[in-house]
C-alpha cells in the first residue's frame, strides 16, 4: 500500500505532463497503479488515508494483474490466519520442487502490498510464502473459518471485474497451486508397427465446487475447452485448448 505522500508525488508528476512510462521508472510504481490513480485521484488519496485499498470505492489496488494471480494462488493453496494486535498472515503453500513458483508468489504478494515484506517459511517438502498485514481479509473476503470446500466461495463484484480483466493470470494461480500439466501417452499400431504417442494435458483438482466453477468460468472467458472427468477434477486435453492454456499457465516454474 503506497502512502499519501507517494501518491501525491505521482499525481503531481502526471499533472505536469510526465508520461506514465517515465513516472513509473522514476518512482518505481507500476503503470497499472499510476493509470488507476490518474483516473480517480480522489479515490487514490482516500485509500491512502485508510491504509487499505479496499476501503476506497471502487477498491484501489496498486497492481490488478498481480492480484488476479495472487487470488488464484489463495483459492488453491492459500490460508489466512489472525495473529496478535489485529495482524493477519497470508500464506501461500508451494512445493519445494518449484522454487520459481515460490518466487512468483512472493512477487505477486509484494506488488499487491508494495511496502510489505515477504517471508518464506520452510516446512516438510513445501514452504509457505507469507506476508503480514491487517487488511488481508479485506482483499480476500473469502476468508473464513474451516476448509474452503465446507463453505461458500463467491467472488465480490470488484474481484470478478479483475478476473475478467486478467483471466490468464487468475488461471495461472489456480493451476500452479491445485493443478498440474502432465504428459500422457498411448501406443497405436501403424502399418503393423506399435508407435508411442505423447500429448500434454492439464488437470485442476479442488474439493470446492465453487472454486472449480470459478476455474471453468475463467477458462470460458478465454474460450478454452474443458471437461470434468470426475466430481473434483477439471481437465483441459484438446490440443488447441492445451496450446491456448500454455500461453497463460505452462508447467510449474
Amino acid at each position: 500500500m503506497y502512502d499519501r505522500r507517494i501518491r501525491e508525488s505521482a499525481l503531481l508528476l502526471l499533472a505536469k505532463g510526465l508520461s506514465l512510462n517515465a513516472a513509473s521508472k522514476e518512482l518505481g510504481i507500476s503503470r497499472a497503479a499510476l493509470t488507476q490513480w490518474s483516473r480517480a485521484p480522489e479515490v487514490a488519496l482516500a485509500a491512502a488515508e485508510h491504509g487499505c485499498p479496499r476501503c476506497a470505492d471502487p477498491p484501489d489496488l496498486p497492481d490488478r494483474h498481480a492480484y488476479a494471480h495472487l487470488l488464484g494462488l489463495y483459492l488453491g493453496d492459500g490460508y489466512i490466519s489472525q495473529l496478535r494486535k489485529g495482524v493477519y498472515s497470508l500464506r501461500i503453500f508451494c512445493d519445494d520442487h518449484y522454487p520459481g513458483l515460490q518466487a512468483e508468489a512472493g512477487a505477486s504478494m509484494r506488488h499487491v502490498r508494495p511496502p510489505g515484506k515477504v517471508y518464506r517459511v520452510p516446512g516438510a517438502g513445501c514452504s509457505a510464502v507469507m506476508g503480514l498485514w491487517k487488511h488481508w481479509p479485506c482483499l480476500f473476503p473469502q476468508h473464513g473459518p474451516g476448509m474452503k470446500h465446507t463453505r461458500p466461495i463467491v467472488l465480490e463484484s470488484w474481484q470478478r471485474e479483475i478476473v475478467e480483466e486478467y483471466p490468464g493470470r487468475f488461471l495461472r494461480g489456480l493451476f500452479h497451486s491445485d493443478g498440474c500439466r502432465i504428459t500422457n501417452w498411448t501406443v497405436r499400431t501403424v502399418n503393423g508397427t506399435p508407435k508411442r504417442y505423447e500429448y500434454p494435458r492439464y488437470f485442476f483438482t479442488n474439493a470446492s465446487a465453487d472454486i472449480r466453477a470459478l476455474c471453468t468460468w475463467a477458462l470460458d472467458l478465454l474460450g478454452i475447452a474443458w471437461r470434468q472427468p470426475n466430481p473434483r477434477q477439471i481437465s483441459v486435453a484438446r490440443r488447441e485448448a492445451v496450446a491456448a492454456l500454455d500461453t497463460h499457465v505452462g508447467p510449474k516454474p
